[in-house]
């Protein structure tokens, strides 16, 4: 959270809310707050629409507390609201953490079912692509299985390897 709305919160001004964090530097290390970056504190002006330090609005730039700054701030502004603000807030913060924990498995199984569905995709996709086949018709006729007259023999380009061979036996000689 950041130091403006944790002194809103908290009911006393972001200069007096840091004035008493810089008197007890040490009880914030790294990991309790952190000073935002310039183009950090862009990104944040432009989506806030805050103004610039040319007409009025902040000259420096802004702290960030994390859930253990949050309970350390309760410690150094030394107030009943404080107190009761800081309780909150953590609870806020676990919260969120069952929230996004919630989220994270809900995210996995998420996964887990994308997954199975690529897998039955592929699947349909080579059943629709074999149905597909199935419906064009073939590419050459096939030949008619079955006695032939000779009427319907002219229609056929080729005579049965069977008719071929007989008319050989029959062209043959006698032997003498």
């Amino acid at each position: 959270m950041l130091d403006a709305d944790l002194a809103e919160l908290y009911q006393v001004t972001t200069k007096r809310l840091n004035e008493a964090v810089g008197r007890n530097a040490n009880r914030f290390p790294e990991d309790f707050m952190f000073q935002l970056t310039a183009d950090e504190n862009e990104s944040l002006r432009s989506q806030f629409a805050t103004s610039n330090a040319a007409r009025g609005g902040r000259r420096y730039l802004p702290y960030a507390f994390t859930e253990h700054g949050v309970a350390m701030l309760s410690s150094v502004l030394n107030s009943d609201r404080a107190v009761q603000m800081s309780i909150v807030i953590i609870r806020a913060f676990v919260r969120l953490r069952q929230v996004l924990a919630g989220n994270a498995e809900f995210g996995r199984r998420l996964e887990q079912v994308d997954a199975r569905l690529q897998r039955h995709g592929a699947v349909i996709g080579v059943l629709v692509d074999e149905i597909k086949k199935l419906k064009q018709p073939p590419a050459s006729p096939k030949r008619r299985i079955g006695f032939v007259s000779e009427a319907k023999r002219t229609d056929i380009t080729r005579e049965p390897a069977w008719l071929e061979q007989r008319q050989i036996r029959k062209n043959r000689r006698p032997l003498t």
